[in-house]
C-alpha cells in the first residue's frame, strides 16, 4: 500500500496537469531556502567576527589560518543548518500546495469519488504554523542527536518520518473528514503512516529532488488516506467521537 501510494505520487510531478503547481512550489521553496541562507550567514557573522577579530590581532601573522578554519566551520555550520531547514520550509509550503495538489490528484485518479473539500485558508495557516513549531524543535532534537555517533542519521528519519508523515496525512484527510475525525483515524492508522512518512523522510535526504518534497509528499498522502479509507469503511464518525469522548 505505502510502496503503491509512493508509485502513483511519482508518477504525476511531472505530468502536465502538476506543472503549473510544481513551478509555484519550487520557485517558493527556492526562495525561503536563499532568505534563510541570508539569514543564517548574517547570524553567523554577528556571532563569529567580533571574537575573531578579538582573538587575531594578539596573534603571529602565521596564525591567520586560524579565520579560515573558523570561516571553513562557518560554511559547513551554515550548510547543515540549511539542510535542516527543509523541513520546516516544507511543512510551510505544504499548508499553501496541498489542496491544489489534492485536487489535481482526486480529480485525475479518483473521478468517482466524491471532491475533498478545502482546508479553510486561516485553518490551514495555524496548522501549519504550529506543525512549523513542532518541526524546529525536532529538527533540533535531531541536531543534537547527529552529535552521538550510531544514531545520528537514525535520528533524521525518525523525527522527520514521524513528523512530516502526521502533518500531510492529517491534511489530506482533513479534506473530507472533521479535524477530529482526521486525527483519530490517522491515529488509527499510525504506524502504516510513520512508515510512509519515512519514505517521505528518505526522498527529503536527496539534495535538490528534495526541492520537491511538498508535492511528492501531499500526492502520496492523498493516495494513502484514500487507500485506508477503502480498506477501512468500518471507521465512522460515531467512532471518532466515543473515541474522542474516552
Amino acid at each position: 500500500m505505502i510502496l503503491e501510494a509512493a508509485r502513483a505520487a511519482a508518477s504525476r510531478l511531472l505530468t502536465p496537469e502538476f506543472r503549473g503547481v510544481l513551478f509555484k512550489s519550487l520557485g517558493l521553496t527556492i526562495l525561503m531556502l536563499i532568505a534563510a541562507w541570508f539569514g543564517l550567514r548574517e547570524l553567523f557573522d554577528w556571532l563569529a567576527l567580533p571574537w575573531l577579530d578579538a582573538l587575531l590581532p594578539g596573534l603571529p601573522a602565521w596564525a591567520g589560518w586560524l579565520g579560515v578554519v573558523a570561516a571553513v566551520f562557518a560554511g559547513l555550520g551554515l550548510a547543515l543548518s540549511l539542510a535542516l531547514l527543509i523541513a520546516p520550509v516544507t511543512a510551510v509550503i505544504a499548508g499553501v500546495f496541498l489542496d491544489d495538489v489534492a485536487e489535481v490528484v482526486e480529480r485525475q485518479d479518483y473521478p468517482a469519488d466524491p471532491p475533498g473539500r478545502a482546508v479553510p485558508v486561516v485553518q490551514g495557516m495555524v496548522l501549519a504554523i504550529k506543525f512549523l513549531g513542532v518541526v524546529i524543535l525536532g529538527n533540533i532534537v535531531a541536531l543534537v542527536l547527529l552529535l552521538v555517533p550510531g544514531i545520528n542519521i537514525a535520528a533524521f528519519f525518525l523525527v522527520n518520518g514521524y513528523l512530516l508523515g502526521r502533518e500531510f496525512f492529517e491534511f489530506a484527510a482533513m479534506r473530507h473528514r472533521p479535524e477530529a475525525e482526521a486525527k483519530m483515524f490517522r491515529r488509527k492508522h499510525s504506524t502504516t503512516i510513520f512508515l510512509a512518512g519515512l519514505v517521505i523522510a528518505a526522498f527529503l535526504a536527496v539534495p535538490v529532488v528534495n526541492l520537491v518534497t511538498p508535492l511528492f509528499a501531499a500526492a502520496m498522502m492523498v493516495h494513502l488516506h484514500k487507500m485506508l479509507s477503502a480498506a477501512d469503511p468500518g471507521f465512522s464518525r460515531a467512532e471518532a467521537r466515543r473515541k474522542t469522548a474516552a
